[in-house]
């Protein structure tokens, strides 16, 4: 179903005089979207998964070193990804559970689908949307309403896990269980929809976001045993990487086949960082903080005859450039009315100019973090950290957390401290701790009454990092850069002002 909405109405969004009176075809759009997979996974970005296509993918057009997602947990990333917009202008202020939240993507933000669809575009999301949808029962925007003609996908992550899911949705109605890995499922649908679905006489968008390596993990047995014992979950965590990276393989080949791999642009990337530390290299933290190890990811553009092969990139960037940029490659104008926080990032695509001069800095806000707020500017990277809290149950949390560690000690685990930590985002195998496990992340989770404090939360401790000299964000140089921590302290400050001015308050929508 091809939705137009009002605000469209008003959206002139038009082709350029070049492309138009050339007589040319814009090209297709494929966005490749992992979740959870870090900047240190991937084999062309020195990580122990086998990923030839992706790497065959980087060489053929540019790979970015400093790449970061839109934020570091699900949901706000994606937001930001569609909209070119720091999230919680879009609603969107952590992760949604669609069980318990009215939180949901906007209808009044325009994403890339829709910019797209107005331009001529078929678009189609595959995959993992965790931006809020009704299949739980509450009263949320489908996802075609947010420009795609057509979809497959799950709310949330695969379940129960990778192996043979059964929560996937197509078209506004549920199908069923299937059968086989969650990665290669999507692609499917993906190949069929380019033979049965797709309109020759236009360029389409195929959105693709994989629900790898999210936890719950499976593969195939006989791709996990490249990397390990059966049961070794980090040898099934780079089981779902390769899987996804031969998923990949096949539908590459199917564009390359019907002739389409020259009018394609291809972007690839994850939703934020990886839950294991050892898969972010030597980056601080991992997914949920704002520090390096929670954002940085891999990006990686690809389009032959048009995006310069084999090229690398130290620009600074992100996935909140990618509306602009799309917009920008395409020669599309962006939305009318509308505050992007990105950049265009296609002359350094272009191999135009190495660098880009930013009207706004790289900034990222996710407001129940350790480390709340940040900004990037050149290689300096600040953090800055809230003054209070929110009104968790801080006790209910603890004795939960001694259960768990209870329970693994009792098992034999000879640091349950330890595992706990690094289980809370990857999940346990036993039926007993993963219950458990959901009830400290039932009470740790998001609220939306929560939504006044956080609007009016002061920020009191900043931490300055020279990124050049210090990529592990070690040593804090604020005392030494006096001038430029508080000018950096005063751009982030003014952006977190901005963005929290425009984000809705869900608690008055009841």
């Amino acid at each position: 179903m091809r939705v137009l909405r009002f605000k469209f109405l008003a959206l002139l969004v038009v082709c350029s005089t070049t492309i138009a009176s050339a007589g040319q075809r814009r090209p297709n759009v494929v966005i490749l979207l992992a979740d959870d997979l870090g900047w240190k996974d991937l084999r062309c970005y020195g990580g122990p998964v086998k990923t030839p296509t992706l790497d065959r993918l980087a060489g053929s057009g540019i790979r970015f070193t400093d790449f970061h997602s839109g934020a570091a947990v699900c949901s706000p990333s994606r937001a930001t990804l569609l909209t070119g917009r720091h999230h919680v202008r879009g609603g969107i202020y952590s992760w949604i559970s669609d069980n318990d939240q009215d939180v949901h993507l906007l209808k009044s933000e325009v994403t890339l689908a829709e910019l797209l669809q107005e331009n001529g575009y078929q678009t189609a999301h595959f995959g993992k949307w965790h931006l809020g949808a009704p299949f739980r029962g509450r009263d949320k925007p489908w996802i075609d309403e947010h420009g795609f003609d057509y979809w497959f996908a799950t709310d949330l992550n695969a379940a129960p896990s990778h192996r043979n899911p059964r929560n996937f949705w197509r078209n506004r109605k549920p199908v069923g269980e299937l059968e086989g890995f969650a990665c290669q499922l999507v692609v499917d649908e993906a190949i069929t929809w380019l033979e049965k679905e797709r309109d020759h006489e236009n360029p389409f968008f195929l959105n693709v976001w994989f629900h790898e390596p999210h936890a719950p993990i499976a593969a195939p047995a006989d791709i996990v045993s490249e990397y390990g014992d059966l049961k070794d979950p980090g040898a099934i965590y780079s089981g779902t990487i390769d899987n996804t990276d031969r998923a990949i393989e096949r539908l590459l080949e199917k564009l390359k086949a019907m002739g389409l791999e020259k009018d394609t642009l291809v972007v690839y990337s994850s939703d934020n960082g990886s839950y294991r530390k050892d898969r972010v290299g030597e980056l601080r933290e991992t997914k949920g903080s704002n520090c390096e190890g929670g954002i940085r990811v891999p990006g990686i553009f690809s389009w032959p005859g048009k995006i310069p092969p084999r090229r690398v990139s130290h620009e600074p960037a992100g996935q909140i450039d990618i509306l602009p940029t799309v917009c920008g490659l395409l020669d599309l104008k962006p939305p009318k009315g509308v505050h992007l926080d990105g950049a265009d990032l296609s002359p350094v695509l272009l191999g135009k100019r190495d660098s880009i001069i930013r009207q706004q800095s790289l900034a990222w806000i996710l407001p129940l973090s350790g480390s709340p707020i940040a900004l990037r500017d050149g290689k300096w990277s600040l953090i800055g950290r809230r003054s209070g809290d929110f009104p968790r149950d801080r006790e209910a949390m603890s004795k939960l957390m001694g259960q768990m560690e209870k329970l693994l000690e009792e098992k034999g685990d000879p640091n349950p401290k330890a595992t706990v930590r690094a289980k809370l985002f990857e999940g346990f195998d036993d039926r007993d701790l993963d219950r458990i496990r959901g009830q400290y992340i039932r009470h740790n989770q998001f609220q939306e009454s929560w939504i006044p404090a956080i609007k009016t939360m002061r920020y009191d401790r900043f931490e300055l990092y020279d990124l050049s000299k210090d990529l592990g964000q070690k040593t804090d140089v604020a005392k030494s850069n006096p001038e430029v921590f508080e000018k950096l302290k005063r751009q982030l400050l003014a952006i977190t002002a901005d963005v929290m001015e425009e984000g809705p308050d869900w608690s008055k929508r009841r």
